[in-house]
């Protein structure tokens, strides 16, 4: 039996032999479909291999490791599904992702070592496209999985004009079958997945681990404000119909609105184009985005209400016009509740606060949350740090993390069987 601390560190061994793996030397960049990831893929199928699993690799390029019971019951048919993404951002830290696949790994290695059988099954899942950078997708092989693939995203291409049907076909996939890598999910107990927190919340409070309650609802929005150009020496302060002033007072008024939301609301406004953009005219029309994500629906469907309304005020207020377009609506996915005590009593049970988070980020967990029971654990990231060469954990948090995962599947496989 390893200690947390040397589960820990065999975690962080493993982390670094797939950031060795990469499509640009000198930094992790992984994407989607490209050798790095065929190779990533290859070496995550060898280390299931090596642990005796059942090895596959689906239609989308998940690869897929299972375990079989260890025990007879009227469970034993059943699985429970561990996984998260192998595949990056450009310039990636080591933990995103990954980090699930390989603790996943290392539970089964350990329940081995301690002669746990269980009742049921364990299925470790490395999917391929969490992120979305290299075609318009994400979370598109964890959808296969959970039956919600869609058709015409093999019709999409990346910027070097590659469709997504071609590019599986050179990974070794067959398009025609990822019907066939829907899991049924009367065979499945849960999903659970274990995830680098990717923000500063566990850190601030002193908290190792917590329990994901939420992945967090998103809104995306395209505005344009529209003013009059003008000269920028000529054109008196009162007189302007500056478009970029319009949005200057909206952003404020946006984060005036977030930072009085509950539900762990967050607005961003992340892209500004401005035009004509020339340092000597007023500026005559702005392009934006905002994103808007809370842990429930209710506190960001209402900041968009009183965003829209508030921006018509200022739009009559500094006769501008302002066209907001919604492209992107996604609802809040809740994780299973009684998962969550479970995951909460493992935590808890190592002395450690379980401390229950919304997630802001996406995850594969929301695409598995569709046909079944869904889980995540989050663990302390440093400083907050993700999509960064700095992302960091602690061997010590990695081997906490690990060792709640081993409790947790251990107390499930218990009340399976009472």
């Amino acid at each position: 039996m390893m200690s947390t601390q040397a589960l820990g560190e065999r975690v962080l061994a493993r982390l670094d032999d797939l950031a060795a793996i990469t499509d640009e030397p000198g930094r992790i960049t992984r994407l989607y479909l490209s050798p790095a990831h065929r190779r990533a893929a290859d070496a995550v199928a060898g280390w299931m291999r090596d642990l005796g699993l059942d090895v596959s690799e689906d239609a989308t390029g998940t690869v897929r490791g299972f375990l079989a019971a260890g025990k007879p019951g009227p469970q034993a048919n059943k699985k429970l599904l561990i996984g998260s993404h192998i595949d990056s951002v450009i310039d990636a830290g080591r933990f995103d992702g990954c980090l699930g696949v390989v603790a996943g790994l290392a539970l089964i290695e350990e329940l081995t070592a301690r002669g746990e059988a269980l009742p049921f099954g364990i299925e470790v899942l490395a999917f391929g496209d969490e992120e979305g950078v290299r075609f318009p997708t994400a979370l598109s092989s964890s959808s296969a999985c959970s039956g919600s693939y869609r058709g015409e995203w093999l019709e999409l291409a990346d910027v070097h004009g590659v469709k997504l049907k071609d590019a599986l076909r050179s990974f070794g996939c067959d398009p025609a079958l990822i019907r066939d890598a829907a899991i049924p999910p009367g065979s499945v107990i849960g999903y659970l997945e274990l995830h680098i927190e990717q923000g500063p919340v566990l850190e601030h409070q002193g908290d190792a681990l917590g329990v994901v309650a939420s992945i967090a609802g998103q809104s995306r929005f395209r505005f344009t404000i529209k003013g009059e150009a003008g000269h920028a020496g000529t054109n008196p302060m009162p007189l302007r119909r500056d478009a970029f002033a319009a949005l200057a007072e909206l952003s404020v008024i946006i984060e005036r609105i977030a930072r009085q939301g509950t539900g762990s609301l967050v607005a961003t406004i992340g892209r500004v184009t401005v035009k004509p953009g020339a340092v000597n005219v007023v500026p005559g029309e702005v392009e934006a985005t905002l994103d808007i994500r809370a842990g429930s629906d209710a506190p960001r469907l209402a900041a968009i209400d009183r965003i829209r309304h508030e921006a018509d005020q200022l739009a009559e207020r500094r006769g501008v016009k302002i066209r907001i377009e919604r492209f992107l609506d996604t609802p809040t996915c809740p994780m299973n509740a009684e998962l969550q005590d479970g995951l909460a009593s493992a935590v808890g049970s190592l002395g450690e606060s379980a401390r229950r988070l919304p997630s802001g980020a996406g995850h594969d967990a929301q695409a598995m949350a569709r046909a079944f029971p869904a889980v995540m654990l989050f663990v302390r990231s440093h400083d907050g740090i993700s999509h960064n060469p700095a992302e960091y954990t602690s061997p010590t948090d990695l081997g906490l993390a690990v060792e709640a995962m081993i409790r947790f599947v251990v107390d499930l496989g218990a009340k399976v069987e009472a």
